[in-house]
């Protein structure tokens, strides 16, 4: 999740924004380990769950949070440095492949063997996307650690007003109702659009726009994948053409930009996370796409959760499919402790922890949590998520991932929000660029 890239030249500088040692009288005397991960609502689950590790090992726990926007530059910066700051790591899932080839991460595979640690036990997608390296082979360097996928929210009491279920019905011979295609979606959120709600004008949806790091790359892909875009040919690694660019990955483009044409706030340029969740909480948009993560703060919000807010899994078109988030557990190579490191891995994978996790607002990714016959009715929210993380797909996870990323930015963003070109163009400006990468890594 979160593949945050700052822009060339960006400063590494960071804010600490918590740091945070358990008391343990255990530990006092003993080692304590320091996991990094990025600032926001889980980590502070995360550290109230390491309690029971101190509790239990004796081992102290240290924390460093770093807001998202500087979190991977600064644990990059980390990595590449052999720093010893992190013994544990919540790395993003493309990090995997360059960690995993530069010696940046412990391969986990002998201690998963010792340990009886089954990786089966956790959600395929997790393990393919978060752990294993390279991929499609039985090489882990991460224990999946935090689920996550792009989803949807809704008001749910605008939906529910009667003389706008009436007015829709009327247009469109179907219920107002959380959309099941992309094109009801669209309905939906035109709509919406420019309508006043409760004395105040509203907007369609919030959806991804961002052009410095990831946003409009995880917004579209939203769109492309459930239209049938496909990173290259599934019998031919690297082979893009046909595929990227696709008369169906047209389609997909095509209908994204249409959809921030017609259904997004005013001056919706560059907008991402932290927008879509202004535009929710401040009663802009009828929809937002956000990811999983976010749901359970948005569900406590006095102003529009509760009762007020809903939520459905990312509609399919031709296919159904969301972008994945999500992060896995790593222990550094370079730290001095890793044997503590690892006690906190065998710790953290069992089926007990990964229930507490749960329940404090961590998103699991243990079968045994996910499976269990009371999950989906666990949180409004449980559901779908289950739903949408057995059908995620990923952008790539390449040692070259930045410069990949890089390059659908600039080409995405040019066409939707710049109105460069045609949506073929872009697609196929978007080729060549990755052929490129990929020449100069030596894999074409």
């Amino acid at each position: 999740m979160r593949k945050i890239l700052a822009s060339a030249g960006l400063a590494a500088a960071t804010t600490l924004v918590a740091t945070a040692l358990t008391a343990a009288p255990a530990a006092a005397q003993g080692k304590t380990i320091t996991l990094c991960w990025a600032a926001w609502d889980p980590a502070n689950a995360l550290v109230e769950l390491s309690k029971d590790f101190t509790a239990k090992s004796g081992v102290g726990m240290k924390f460093e949070f770093v807001p998202w926007p500087n979190f991977a530059d600064r644990m990059l910066n980390e990595l590449n440095s052999k720093g010893k700051l992190c013994d544990l790591l919540i790395g993003d899932s493309q990090w995997i492949g360059g960690s995993a080839e530069n010696g940046h991460y412990v391969k986990l595979n002998d201690f998963f063997a010792k340990e009886g640690i089954k990786i089966d036990d956790f959600m395929p997608a997790t393990v393919a996307g978060y752990a294993e390296w390279p991929k499609g082979t039985p090489n882990y360097w991460a224990l999946p650690a935090m689920g996550d996928a792009l989803g949807w929210t809704y008001r749910k009491d605008w939906f529910a007003k009667p003389e706008l279920q009436a007015e829709f019905k009327k247009k469109h011979n179907r219920d107002l109702a959380p959309p099941k295609t992309q094109t009801e979606l669209k309905e939906v959120a035109e709509f919406f659009q420019g309508r006043e709600i409760d004395g105040k004008k509203v907007y369609g949806a919030a959806i991804f726009t961002e052009r410095g790091s990831e946003g409009i790359t995880m917004g579209v892909s939203n769109a492309l994948y459930t239209f049938g875009f496909q990173y290259q040919d599934p019998k031919k690694p690297y082979s893009m053409e046909g595929f990227v660019n696709s008369a169906d990955a047209v389609k997909g483009l095509e209908f994204y930009k249409a959809l921030y044409k017609c259904c997004t706030p005013p001056g919706y340029t560059d907008a991402y996370m932290q927008e879509g969740l202004d535009a929710f909480k401040s009663g802009q948009v009828a929809m937002q796409m956000n990811w999983f993560a976010f749901f359970p703060g948005l569900y406590k919000d006095e102003k529009v959760g509760g009762a007020k807010i809903g939520f459905f899994v990312n509609p399919g078109e031709k296919v159904h499919a969301s972008q994945l988030g999500g992060q896995g557990i790593s222990v550094v190579s370079y730290s001095p402790n890793k044997n503590e490191a690892l006690q906190y891995i065998k710790w953290f994978a069992s089926l007990e922890v990964q229930k507490k996790w749960w329940a404090l607002g961590g998103y699991t990714c243990h079968k045994g949590v996910l499976n269990a016959p009371d999950f989906k009715a666990s949180a409004p929210f449980a559901a779908d998520f289950l739903t949408a993380m057995g059908e995620v797909k990923d952008f790539w996870a390449d040692p070259s991932y930045a410069q990949l990323l890089l390059a659908e930015q600039k080409r995405i963003h040019e066409y939707v929000v710049a109105d460069k070109g045609t949506a073929k163009e872009a697609l196929d400006a978007l080729v060549k660029d990755w052929i490129k990468v990929f020449k100069d890594d030596g894999k074409l």
